[in-house]
C-alpha cells in the first residue's frame, strides 16, 4: 500500500513539473513574440510609410517559396498552440493546488508575496479577454471606433491605428493601458516563475536577479506597447 502510495505520488511530482515546463515553454514563445510585435508598433513613430511598409513585410516574408502570409500563419498555428498549452497547464495545476487543500482557510497576508503573483489568474483571463479584442479589432473585423469603415481607413494599418488611439476615442486608450498594466504584472510574475521552473532560482542572489530580470522584461514590453497609443492620443503621432 505505501508502496502504490509512493508511486502514485513519483507520478503526480513528475506531471506537476512537466505542466510546469510546459507553462514555462509557452510562456517563452508569448515573450518572444511580444518583443517582435512591440518592436513593428514602435515602427509608428517613423511614420506612415514606415509602419505600413513593415505590415506588409510581415505578410509577404517567405514568398514566392510560400504563399502570401504563409509564414504568418505558422506563426499563429504556433501562438495558438502555446496557448492552448499555457491555459490548460495553468488551468490544471491550479486544479491541483485546490484539490491539496480541500478545507477553505483563512489566508494571512504574505508580504512576500507580489501583488503580480496574487493577480496571476486574473491578469491572465484579462488578457485573454483582451487577445480576442485586438484580433477583432486590428486583424478579423477591423474595427474602426471612430464609425467610418472606408476602406481607406480600414485597409490601411497606420491610419486604422491612429484613429483607434486618437482623442475622440480616448476609452480605447484606457482599455489599451489597463490590458498593458496586467500584461506587465503577468509578464513579472511569469518571467521570474519560469526561471524558477527551468532551475535558475537555486539561491537568495539568483532569485533576487530572476525577480530584476522580470520587471525588466515586464517595463520594457508594457511600456513600449504604451508608447503609441499615448503618444497618439496626446498628438504627436498623427
Amino acid at each position: 500500500m505505501a508502496t502504490t502510495t509512493l508511486i502514485t505520488g513519483a507520478r503526480s511530482t513528475r506531471s506537476t513539473i512537466a505542466l510546469k515546463i510546459a507553462m514555462a515553454t509557452s510562456g517563452i514563445v508569448f515573450i518572444l513574440f511580444v518583443l517582435v510585435h512591440m518592436y513593428g508598433n514602435l515602427k509608428a513613430f517613423s511614420g506612415e510609410t514606415a509602419y505600413n511598409t513593415y505590415a506588409e513585410h510581415i505578410r509577404t516574408v517567405g514568398t514566392p517559396m510560400l504563399p502570401r502570409e504563409g509564414v504568418l500563419w505558422v506563426i499563429r498555428a504556433v501562438l495558438v498552440l502555446s496557448l492552448v498549452v499555457h491555459v490548460a497547464s495553468a488551468a490544471t495545476l491550479w486544479k491541483r493546488a485546490n484539490r491539496a487543500r480541500p478545507v477553505k482557510y483563512q489566508v494571512k497576508r504574505n508580504v512576500a508575496s507580489s501583488l503580480s503573483s496574487r493577480t496571476m489568474r486574473w491578469g491572465g483571463l484579462t488578457l485573454l479577454l483582451f487577445v480576442i479584442w485586438h484580433l477583432l479589432h486590428f486583424t478579423i473585423v477591423k474595427i474602426n471606433p471612430t464609425g467610418s469603415q472606408s476602406s481607406s481607413i480600414t485597409d490601411n494599418p497606420y491610419r486604422l491605428l491612429v484613429n483607434s488611439f486618437d482623442p475622440s476615442g480616448w476609452w480605447m486608450t484606457v482599455i489599451y493601458l489597463i490590458a498593458m498594466l496586467a500584461l506587465g504584472f503577468h509578464l513579472h510574475h511569469g518571467t521570474f516563475s519560469a526561471c524558477q521552473t527551468l532551475g535558475l532560482t537555486n539561491t537568495a542572489a539568483s532569485r533576487a536577479r530572476a525577480r530584476v530580470f522580470g520587471w525588466v522584461v515586464a517595463i520594457v514590453i508594457a511600456g513600449g506597447f504604451s508608447l503609441v497609443p499615448l503618444f497618439i492620443l496626446f498628438g504627436v503621432i498623427d
